[in-house]
């Protein structure tokens, strides 16, 4: 792992207030930046807002106000949400500041004097709402894709980026770097827009239409395409060409976005990059979106999900929680409240919390209330929980720089699930009963109060609140920020004799009073968990083959496997159909999560989206009962995924 790292938001564009999308961007970058720093690294975590352009203007006059008033006011409030959310930036940086203004007309000057830019009149199809010319393949039924307007017809004479001519060296460059842009699917994606010809990009307005941008260096009767003004912003805040911190952190730079804005990261800004003279960045990950109903997320419809009202209400490392262990970073993910609480409740009350409470109870009642040396040699119990521990370590250390946020709190988990087995095992309140087995009840209550603090450690980067308030218990002050993996994280590192806290509960329980829960979709199992298929008669009504050639049988391969908490039934499946799917599949009473990996399943990939138990399946995997055991459909040989059923 290099030394120095450096990760980036999008910049936020300020026609709206913050949403959990923007929370979820935000809090990723805060995870990651502070995982770095607990491997020792030097850091820098970039986030802002995108203050030009077309919808601002709109936004403004809507509101009422000038354009700098209204940018004012939004940012703001971007502003003021992160702390409240436990994010710690580095740089909050706005396209409107002067060293960014400077440093955009810096590179528009050097590219424009290169011979990349050139003057020229354009007719296309215009997205006010994307602030950019579509072609015809691109729209959907004559449609924008993102925003389902029709585009409008627009002539004008702009200026000219010559983006086409790094078509073939982009294509080069992300073939030849596969982990360019991740997940796969968007590397895919990629590539399949630079199967097409690509144009060249638009990057200016006219003042007399769009006065409200950086006026280009060398005609100001024009101002910056917002697109090449605001993916600036990532070198610009590092104050390229001359900053020190540029040359620290640009070459390990890390960007985080949401898909919808794939296209302006993924190709104008590495032609961007190239036509400057600027090394292309490290990393593009990208994530899908958050569905609300199993919709995205829409203000005009009343869906827009507000973070500090979910923050405020369960708590800051509640929500942080909830949104990094329910989202498989690429993939998209429903959210309700419901399985907000859910998770509150097992994940954090019920695992964390409880078997935090029930260590330090048992500190004060057997041990006075303070840290005890081992009082004997480590047996199995131990050793075993010792080695549950080190999976842990390992796989935290290998699967968040990989952004899977999900794996490394799943391995954390399964930490604390050993450690509350290993109480009920040992049992320390019979060894308390026996004065000659003393010792024994010394080495059991030190093993859980290590454990408690390495896990303490271990969550820091997702809920430093909650780490620094567990630290303080076990007499620790450290601050989550000073946290180090290798010191932090090794077995044995309490001092003897220092006193620890009983206090209230880390996360009391909640409860949800109202929930509406959306219906399962067609042929989905029911919320109740009906999902077995129970022996019916034949039908004798006959379907025509057109009919049945629409449903979409695909063969998959079981990446990754989990209980559906509070379930008995569910089990939460990520299958690679050639693309990874969330599906939620009935078969808890006959598979272990630990058979489904690895296993071959046949899944009706085109059924509707399904909501059980808070959870969206976009898919269903085909089973058949015989008595009463399941058996799932699968291949008589292994096939690749995504291979179709005929």
């Amino acid at each position: 792992m290099t030394k120095a790292f450096y990760v980036t938001t999008p910049i936020y564009y300020v026609n709206a207030e913050p949403h959990i999308g923007h929370a979820y961007t935000t809090i990723v970058a805060d995870v990651l930046n502070r995982f770095h720093r607990f491997m020792g690294c030097e850091t820098f975590f970039l986030t802002g807002t995108d203050e030009h352009g077309d919808k601002i203007v709109q936004a403004a006059s809507a509101a009422g106000v000038e354009p700098r008033e209204y940018v004012d006011r939004i940012s703001g409030i971007f502003r003021s949400t992160w702390p409240r959310l436990n994010i710690s930036h580095d740089h909050f940086i706005r396209t409107t500041d002067p060293d960014h203004v400077r440093t955009v007309q810096y590179i528009l000057r050097k590219v424009h004097d290169a011979g990349e830019i050139y003057f020229s009149s354009y007719k296309g199809l215009y997205c006010v709402g994307c602030e950019r010319f579509y072609t015809e393949r691109e729209l959907v039924d004559g449609r924008c894709p993102d925003h389902d307007t029709e585009p409008v017809e627009r002539e004008e004479a702009n200026y000219f980026f010559r983006m086409s001519r790094y078509q073939s060296w982009l294509i080069d460059y992300v073939e030849s770097h596969p982990d360019f842009i991740r997940p796969e699917r968007y590397r895919n994606e990629v590539l399949a827009f630079l199967r097409e010809p690509l144009e060249d990009l638009c990057i200016s307005r006219p003042v007399e239409r769009l006065s409200w941008g950086i006026p280009l260096p060398f005609d100001d009767r024009y101002v910056t395409y917002v697109w090449f003004d605001a993916l600036i912003n990532y070198v610009s805040a590092l104050g390229y060409p001359d900053g020190g911190a540029y040359g620290r952190y640009w070459p390990v730079v890390q960007h985080l976005i949401a898909k919808d804005i794939l296209k302006p990261h993924g190709i104008y800004w590495p032609t961007m990059l190239k036509a400057a003279g600027i090394a292309p960045y490290r990393h593009l990950n990208v994530h899908g979106y958050w569905k609300i109903n199993e919709g995205k997320m829409s203000k005009s419809k009343g869906t827009v999900v507000r973070p500090l009202e979910l923050a405020e209400t369960y708590g800051v490392d509640a929500f942080r929680y909830f949104l990094l262990r329910e989202m498989v970073f690429g993939l998209d993910a429903g959210f309700s409240e419901e399985a907000l609480v859910q998770r509150l409740n097992a994940d954090l009350a019920n695992d964390l919390g409880n078997l935090f409470s029930r260590t330090l109870a048992m500190t004060a009642k057997y041990v006075d209330g303070r840290v005890p040396p081992f009082g004997s040699g480590l047996e199995e119990p131990e050793t075993d929980l010792m080695g549950q521990l080190e999976v842990t370590r390992r796989q935290f250390q290998e699967e968040i720089p990989k952004l899977g946020f999900h794996k490394a709190l799943m391995s954390i988990w399964e930490s604390l699930n050993a450690a509350n087995k290993y109480v009920d095992s040992v049992g320390p309140w019979n060894l308390a009963k026996d004065p000659e087995r003393r010792p024994r009840l010394l080495t059991v209550i030190r093993s859980l109060l290590e454990l408690n603090r390495v896990v303490a450690a271990l969550v820091s980067p997702f809920m430093p609140e909650t780490a620094e308030k567990m630290l303080q218990r076990l007499g620790i002050t450290r601050k989550a920020p000073d946290l180090r993996f290798d010191e932090d994280t090794r077995w044995g590192g309490l001092r003897e004799g220092v006193a620890v806290v009983k206090g209230d509960a880390l996360f009391p329980r909640v409860e949800l009073k109202t929930v509406q829960a959306a219906p399962p979709g067609p042929g989905a199992s029911s919320a109740s968990e009906s999902a077995s298929i129970p022996s019916e008669p034949l039908l004798e009504e006959a379907i025509p083959f057109e009919l049945f050639q629409r449903v979409d049988l695909r063969a998959g391969i079981v990446k990754e496997a989990e209980v559906v908490p509070k379930s008995k039934k569910l089990l939460r499946l990520i299958v690679d159909i050639g693309e990874e799917r969330q599906v939620v599949a009935g078969i808890a009473q006959d598979y272990t999560p630990e058979e489904m990996v690895g296993k071959q399943v046949i899944v009706v990939a085109n059924l509707q989206p399904a909501r059980l138990m808070g959870i969206e399946s976009r898919g269903m995997v085909l089973a058949v009962r015989d008595g009463k055991a399941l058996r799932l459909v699968t291949t008589g040989e292994p096939v690749a995924p995504g291979r179709r059923v005929s």
